[in-house]
């Protein structure tokens, strides 16, 4: 595999990040209407939110996606990052894609002084789960959650 290079989602990404973003809703099992994903992207890089994301690249070939959000807690003043979605398309798993993802998000939560990063996953995802065992602390916490409408 060449060089693996990380950067900041842009506006101008729309085209690397769509059939990522969509890879990661199949995994999932998930499906949103196409307004959903310009409000999702359109929020990632307007500027105007606290969320944002990176892409990995290989040369010009989109690898792999990553987008957060930046919430306040009631743990510290300092704000929390929640890494919302990760996504490696499949020939890049176990390269190293998803790791560098973390690493940029984690960068970028220091440079904007938080307090932690966290994430999930669904129990059945063993792969990611390999990943996440090395990189950090699992919390033993279970997530509910009740649909509003």
């Amino acid at each position: 595999m060449a060089e693996i290079t990380i950067r900041p989602l842009a506006a101008t990404d729309r085209d690397a990040w769509t059939p990522l973003w969509h890879g990661y809703l199949t995994f999932y099992k998930a499906t949103l209407p196409p307004e959903i994903d310009a409000i999702t992207f359109g929020r990632l890089t307007g500027g105007e939110e606290p969320m944002g994301g990176f892409l990995a690249f290989e040369g010009d070939k989109p690898l792999g996606m990553v987008n957060w959000v930046l919430h306040r807690t009631t743990w510290s003043e300092k704000p929390i990052c929640y890494l919302q979605d990760l996504f490696t398309v499949p020939e890049s798993r176990g390269t190293g894609v998803g790791r560098k993802l973390i690493e940029a998000v984690n960068q970028m939560a220091r440079a904007k002084n938080c307090y932690r990063v966290y994430w999930q996953t669904h129990e059945s995802n063993l792969q990611a789960q390999e990943l996440y065992n090395k990189v950090a602390d699992k919390s033993g916490f279970m997530v509910y959650r009740q649909p509003l409408g």
